[in-house]
């Protein structure tokens, strides 16, 4: 079973974080069986991704992961904080 969640955040390079859609591939594939990539139409530097996650227990070890994030995400990726995760509702 899969749930869906939707993760929003900026960056202060898109180029260098589009480069990085393959790691985000690897990194996340553990945890997730697939995501999909949007860009708000009124800010370039604010992107959003639509996450299918199959281990919740596992996406949130990844995003805890202090060498992942820093190194990767926010240095390598340019992410900046705060990175919002959106879970669904129930209604």
């Amino acid at each position: 079973m899969t749930t869906t969640i939707v993760v929003r955040h900026k960056v202060r390079d898109i180029d260098a974080w589009l480069k990085g859609h393959n790691d985000r591939k690897e990194i996340f594939g553990p945890a997730v069986s697939s995501f999909r990539t949007f860009q708000d139409a009124d800010d370039p530097k604010s992107v959003v991704m639509v996450v299918e996650v199959t281990d919740m227990k596992k996406l949130e070890a990844i995003m805890k992961d202090q060498k992942i994030m820093q190194n990767i995400a926010k240095e390598r990726h340019t992410v900046l904080e705060p990175i919002i995760l959106s879970m669904p509702l129930d209604l």
